[in-house]
């Protein structure tokens, strides 16, 4: 995984409750390193199911399904 650095931090404002079960979670990982994971998880979740949607409907579209898994750069 690559690690950006920029020399500008931000602050964002989570209940406690969050921040316990986050932190429980990120297991030694810096807060940048564990929150751009779990982003990049998300992102690869929601597309993994787009494409589900796209085999469920692979009839009644031009695409091919390896077409489809290229487009969305899943491998």
């Amino acid at each position: 995984m690559k690690i950006y650095k920029c020399g500008m931090s931000t602050t964002i404002t989570v209940s406690r409750e969050t921040k316990r079960l986050l932190d429980s979670l990120r297991r030694g990982r810096t807060w940048d390193e564990f929150l751009r994971e779990l982003a990049l998880e998300y992102r690869k979740a929601k597309a993994r199911k787009a494409l589900d949607e796209l085999r469920k409907t692979a009839n009644k579209r031009d695409l091919s399904y390896s077409e489809t898994r290229l487009k969305l750069e899943l491998k």
